[in-house]
């Protein structure tokens, strides 16, 4: 366990052994002592709390070093599962993972659109107990729901400031909402803050201290993970990569900036540059769909053609690549990053033309290059990264529940506990 993870603010010594054993898959009671910084008498009596509490099992004996060999831990995969969901306009995604973060399940169907948010809630609810259901686990495993959605977040309960597609949300409160529904915890995030955390938790950034996901699907956003937790900002609003300004001189954002670099080269701004070209729009087979497709359905279209080689939809691809990699240099910049991973489902579809644009300006143009070149990578899950770090925000909550962050209880009927600022991690629960 590296040193940034160790000096993680636990809410208690139990998360801290849990975390410790995540990290590392297996792990013998000594390891954990080296670990964590307990001694063994407090390791040995967390991890006997641990397996008669099902969490943790004893999963055979390490190699000899010349002495008796040391049992190894694991958790127990199958004893608690989390259920994350991407809350869009254009689709739904829904994925069940067990207590590794490994996906079981996974489901998507049509998005928000311009349906009321109750009436989205109720689907969502059905749909949640269909994919639990789906695998057979029983309901009394399930910590709970990550639920995650783009645009930024307010300090007030509910959904605000939404992007324009999904305006009619402000101020509904949809943790609440979704809460009643399926009768389960419920934590709310933004969607590229969730796919940053997705992404630490399943080992997408490696040993990194400084890395940060970039975001591409409704609008651009960026998640940050610093000494392996992901920072939010006091109000939830840290990597609004978005709206970083790429050109004073360009259009307004709906933000009510100018030159935003969604607004520049967002989806719906390649998505608006190709209907503007009746040529190009039915070369790359908008067609009679025109402007009755989706804004995902349509970067898809364009990405598949320029992926084809046709001119006009890989210059309009390369020319949002080269705005997003000026916006992500200032980004490495700022946060001096050793890893950027390109994430969501514009980069899934279209991240073989947008990778090496921002690989070759960060080669380049990075004020740290010299002594750190930043790793640009593409995400392995980059289609399904929100809701899988939708689902991680649960599994956080239980295995390493921040101070700062939203605490599920420790039993699932209990009543939510309040933790101060400046709990720590101590040998005494």
């Amino acid at each position: 366990m590296s040193t940034g993870a160790r000096a993680k603010p636990h809410a208690s010594s139990k998360a801290a052994v849990l975390d410790a054993i995540r990290a590392a898959g297996t792990i013998s009671r000594v390891g954990l002592v080296a670990a964590t910084g307990f001694t063994g008498p407090t390791i040995s009596a967390l991890v006997r709390r641990l397996i008669e509490e099902g969490l943790v099992v004893e999963t055979g004996r390490a190699e000899s070093t010349g002495g008796k060999r040391r049992i190894l831990l694991q958790l127990n995969h199958t004893a608690r599962y989390a259920v994350g969901v991407h809350l869009d306009h254009g689709a739904m995604t829904y994925v069940l993972t067990d207590l590794a973060g490994t996906v079981v399940a996974r489901i998507v169907r049509r998005g928000a659109g311009a349906e009321e948010p109750d009436t989205v809630v109720s689907r969502t609810a059905e749909e949640i107990s269909r994919l639990i259901e789906s695998i057979g686990v029983r309901r009394g495993r399930v910590l709970g729901v990550g639920l995650v959605s783009p645009g930024p977040r307010s300090s007030a309960p509910g959904v605000g400031l939404a992007p324009p597609t999904m305006r009619h949300w402000e101020g509904f409160p949809l943790g609440e909402a979704l809460e009643r529904a399926t009768g389960l915890p419920v934590v709310l995030d933004n969607d590229a803050t969730a796919a940053a955390l997705g992404e630490h938790w399943s080992g997408g950034f490696g040993g990194a201290t400084s890395a940060a996901v970039v975001y591409l699907g409704t609008g651009i956003g960026a998640g940050l993970v610093i000494n392996g937790i992901t920072y939010r900002g006091p109000n939830g609003n840290a990597g609004e990569f978005g709206h970083i300004c790429v050109d004073m001189d360009g259009p307004e954002c709906w933000c009510g900036a100018q030159g935003c670099a969604e607004v520049m080269a967002g989806t719906a701004a390649v998505v608006t540059a190709v209907q503007a070209d009746a040529a190009l729009a039915e070369a790359v087979g908008l067609g009679a769909r025109g402007r009755h497709g989706s804004t995902a359905a349509d970067f898809a279209a364009i990405s598949r053609a320029a992926s084809r080689g046709q001119p006009g939809a890989l210059a309009l691809l390369e020319r949002s690549a080269r705005y997003i990699a000026a916006a992500a240099r200032s980004l490495a910049n700022i946060m001096d990053l050793e890893v950027l991973v390109l994430t969501g489902p514009g980069f899934a579809i279209a991240g073989s033309v947008y990778l090496p644009v921002v690989q070759q300006e960060l080669q380049r143009t990075a004020f740290s290059r010299a002594a750190q070149p930043v790793d640009v990578r593409l995400s392995r899950s980059a289609a399904t990264a929100s809701a899988v770090g939708a689902a991680a925000l649960v599994l956080e909550s239980e295995l390493v529940p921040l101070s700062q962050a939203a605490r599920l209880p420790e039993r699932l009927d209990a009543e939510p506990v309040a933790l101060p600022y400046s709990l720590v991690a101590s040998e005494v629960d």
